[in-house]
Parts: structure tokens; C-alpha cells; sequence
């Protein structure tokens, strides 16, 4: 990780995959700062992002077929219960 992304991006990368690797569902990790785990729309509907160092982020997606929903519709977030990496990303 360092050779490819620098000494800072290796560590906040290492600890948000620590973050995510430790939560038993999406619910547990956090939605504010510095993670700041979200949903993402448009071209990338059905990923999440967690921040990294600015402007790059850590895209993922759940790991369900099919994607375990609300009632009331969206994702099941206390459901989701492992995930896939996609990608680190400048995605602005």
C-alpha cells in the first residue's frame, strides 16, 4: 500500500478496511467523519464509499444476492453482513 499510495494514504486506507473489516454489519460503520460511510448514486447506485485522504475514497459494495431490503424500501444496512471491495478512486 505504501509503495502505490504514500505513507498517509496507507494508513487511512489500512485503518478504514480495519473499520469495515471489524463491523459485524454496514449499520456499525460510521457515517461521520473521518470514515464517513455513504451510499452512492447514479453510475455507482448499489456502492458505498467510506472517505480516505481527500479526494480519494474506498468504493465497496455488499456482498448479497439478493441485497437483503428495508420494508419500506433501500438497503438493509443491519443486514449487510460482508462486502467486496471495488476500488480506490478519485471519483469527482
Amino acid at each position: 500500500m505504501r509503495k502505490k499510495y504514500g505513507g498517509k494514504m496507507a494508513k487511512v486506507l489500512q485503518s478504514r478496511l480495519a473499520v469495515l473489516g471489524n463491523a459485524p454489519n454496514l449499520s456499525a460503520v460510521p457515517t461521520g467523519k473521518p470514515a464517513r460511510r455513504h451510499q452512492l448514486k447514479g453510475r455507482r447506485a448499489g456502492q458505498y464509499a467510506v472517505d480516505l485522504v481527500q479526494p480519494y475514497r474506498l468504493i465497496f459494495e455488499p456482498a448479497h444476492r439478493p441485497l437483503p431490503e428495508r420494508p419500506e424500501g433501500g438497503v438493509d444496512t443491519d443486514r449487510v453482513t460482508a462486502i467486496t471491495i471495488i476500488e480506490v478512486v478519485d471519483y469527482h
